[in-house]
């Protein structure tokens, strides 16, 4: 086992209190968040379980995921009608331009803060 594994390789947590594994390197019946709702899970108020390690070669510093048992896992809960509505309203406000109050069919970017034809129209204005 190469020198970077070896320093993520810790299946009886002695060293980091929870089993540690080298990156793609876990046991099966182990993922993460993501991974668990790829296939329409939850972890569901189960503790951590284990967590995959990656060294960092220019820094130093570990990457961590954490992991938790499938078996455990429970289904997603589905979307109510009410969760899609405000959803929608999020969506709706996130889109619509504070200076010319339309709605511009993308999310406003949070660095101009406005639609682009303002921001056309601003720079126009200052040159």
């Amino acid at each position: 086992m190469a020198t970077a594994y070896a320093k993520c390789f810790d299946p009886n947590g002695a060293r980091f209190g929870i089993p540690t594994y080298p990156w793609r390197m876990a046991p099966t019946g182990y993922a993460t968040r993501r991974q668990l709702r790829a296939k329409g899970l939850r972890p569901g108020g189960q503790p951590i379980a284990a967590q995959v390690m990656l060294i960092n070669r220019r820094r130093g510093t570990p990457r961590v995921a954490f992991l938790y048992r499938e078996d455990l896992a429970l289904p997603v809960r589905p979307m109510t009608s009410r969760k899609w509505g405000a959803l929608a309203l999020a969506m709706l406000a996130r889109r619509t331009c504070p200076r010319c109050q339309l709605d511009v069919g993308y999310c406003i970017p949070a660095s101009h803060g406005i639609c682009g034809l303002c921001l056309i129209a601003e720079e126009q204005r200052a040159a």
